[in-house]
């Protein structure tokens, strides 16, 4: 092991990293120690940056995600090598599919061990960072001191910029630990900052007023509106362009914050129901932004639009991909300023009628969905949602695992001033507590008054993942309520195992006993029932502090309408 003793007046590559990431606005990092990365956890007590430190460094991957989400910027995740950066990819591969910024900081081995120079450091691997190519947008080694500073900025900079995402830097062993004095300079300027502001994504617009001249002249306009319009923070580019076209609004998941249920034109998000998908359809013009229309926006690849479809969309290799149209390459807020401002050039303004109209048709698909799902025999889910929904503030921030009630809230939910984030992106199980200690963590940061609570939901196939970051929920106080559905296996697998072949294998667990293991981290816990949970979770709410609440129960999802019509489908073919 190599030694390196500093005091406190020591600036070494570590302080350069950190220093960078000050420069560059970071409001806190996150992370996990490791042999080859002390440089860097020895630079924090130098530094001014607020840290929280995670048990395993997949789930410190997940709370950078609710960190970022929350701050609205760049969030800076501190690795070790090998088996502590591998680790992250999971939690990595969600904010890829979520588009949120993470800049992972990985520690090397040291430079004559790179490529496999020289065999036999601890967790070396020949080519560490090709496992990361394939799931984050850039990567680089740095290979000296005189880098770090404008390698972490170019970093910053693409992390930030539309499609967001998460980028990694490795910055080997014996760079972190070398004396910085005599190559870079402390790091105060203005200069690294502005290298790093995110690019601007603008339409091109001879494409965005010839998508305009379709949305002017369509008689029953619909937008779809998905996550991207959310990152973008284009709310009201949106609702404008919504209302001048008197267009109802359907959103994915990702996208259910941008419109408020209330708002007479708002469809909801109820898009795994077939009455959504056919509404979808009927659109003469489709306007999809922010979307990439993938498996569960499109119910699984049996939406087929009839009208003119126009996308727009940050990530070019999602344009078009899965539907013919008009395809916009832009940020969200940009293109949909543009769309709005070449509508209103063109006289198109609200009219009653059509609003008349649109609205009936919004109303009418509702009706529809709710007698549906009415008609299924699920009254406790509902009850639960509903109840969850109303005994929940407003401005909670709600972090969802994949996990029967999640999928439920994916549909059900209505957001209103709180946050909510699901691990649907890339669907790995773990993400629910980790993401909403990340975001009590940046809460606690950004906040002026004392920061509210934040809620996590979770089964207990998906709790199990997150298990060891109750340390550090207990170690920080963090007012994260982790509510807890034991259903006693995989539940959603069970369903579906099911379903298709009549029985379920491998989906049933031995779990621990919930409270008492919250209990002995110091946590509160307790058990409760269907009808009392709101309250239950009400109350944790309210406390302040970290606390588990755990409802044994086996929840239904409502019937997949998408399995109509794939056997629709096959008999039409055969």
């Amino acid at each position: 092991m190599t030694e390196n003793k500093t005091d406190n007046q020591t600036r070494i590559g570590g302080d350069v990293v950190l220093e960078t990431l000050t420069a560059l606005g970071a409001r806190g990092v996150i992370g996990l120690p490791g042999q080859h990365a002390l440089g860097l956890f020895d630079a924090l007590r130098r530094s001014d940056l607020p840290y929280i430190g995670a048990r395993v460094e997949n789930n410190a991957g997940f709370m950078a995600d609710g960190f970022a989400r929350v701050t609205g910027t760049v969030a800076p995740l501190l690795l070790s090598t090998g088996p502590g950066a591998l680790t992250s990819l999971a939690a990595l591969q969600e904010a890829a599919a979520s588009s949120i910024p993470v800049l992972a900081l990985s520690a090397q081995v040291p430079v004559a061990g790179l490529g496999g120079g020289r065999h036999g450091y601890l967790h070396e691997l020949p080519e560490q960072s090709d496992s990361f190519r394939g799931v984050v947008k850039h990567v680089v080694t740095v290979r000296a001191m005189s880098q770090i500073p404008t390698a972490v900025a170019d970093a910053w900079r693409i992390a930030g910029s539309a499609p967001k995402g998460p980028v990694l830097v490795e910055v080997p062993q014996d760079i972190l630990l070398a004396d910085a004095a005599r190559t870079v300079p402390s790091l105060t300027g203005d200069a690294l900052a502005a290298r790093a502001e995110p690019s601007s994504l603008d339409p091109v617009p001879e494409i965005t007023d010839y998508a305009a001249d379709l949305l002017v002249n369509a008689e029953r306009p619909v937008i779809f509106a998905g996550g991207g319009v959310v990152r973008a923070g284009a709310r009201e580019e949106l609702v404008a362009l919504a209302e001048r076209l008197d267009a109802p609004v359907v959103t994915t998941v990702g996208g259910k914050a941008v419109l408020p249920w209330d708002h007479p034109l708002s469809a909801r998000s109820w898009i795994e129901d077939i009455a959504t998908t056919e509404f979808l359809e009927d659109a003469d013009v489709l306007l999809i932004v922010g979307s990439g229309v993938g498996e569960l926006s499109s119910n699984y690849h049996t939406f087929a639009p009839r009208g003119r479809v126009i996308q727009v969309e940050a990530d070019l290799g999602k344009l078009g991909s899965n539907h013919d149209g008009v395809g916009i390459h832009a940020d969200a807020r940009a293109a949909l300023a543009l769309l709005d401002g070449y509508v209103e050039a063109s006289g198109r303004t609200s009219d009653a009628t059509r609003r008349a109209a649109a609205t009936d048709r919004v109303a009418g698909l509702l009706d529809t969905v709710d007698r549906r799902i009415a008609g299924q025999g699920l009254e406790k889910e509902r009850a639960l949602v509903s109840g969850l929904r109303e005994a929940v503030p407003d401005d909670t921030h709600v972090y969802w695992d994949m996990t029967v009630l999640a999928y439920w809230a994916w549909s059900a939910w209505d957001v209103r001033d709180d946050d909510f984030a699901s691990a649907q992106g890339a669907g790995g199980l773990g993400y629910g507590f980790p993401a909403a200690l990340g975001a009590a963590f940046a809460r606690r940061i950004t906040a002026q008054d004392a920061p509210a609570s934040v809620l996590a939901v979770s089964g207990d196939g998906g709790a199990l993942y997150g298990i060891a970051e109750l340390a550090v929920a207990a170690q920080n106080n963090l007012p994260v309520v982790w509510f807890i559905v034991d259903d006693g296996g995989y539940g959603i697998l069970r369903e579906y195992m099911e379903g298709a072949f009549g029985t379920a294998t491998a989906t049933e667990l031995a779990r621990p006993d919930y409270v008492a293991l919250a209990q002995s981290f110091g946590v509160t816990a307790e058990t409760t029932t269907i009808g009392d949970a709101p309250d239950a979770v009400a109350r944790a709410l309210v406390s302040g502090e970290p606390r588990v609440v755990v409802l044994p129960a086996v929840l239904d999802l409502f019937a997949p309408t998408h399995l109509d019509r794939l056997a629709e489908s096959k008999e039409n073919n055969s």
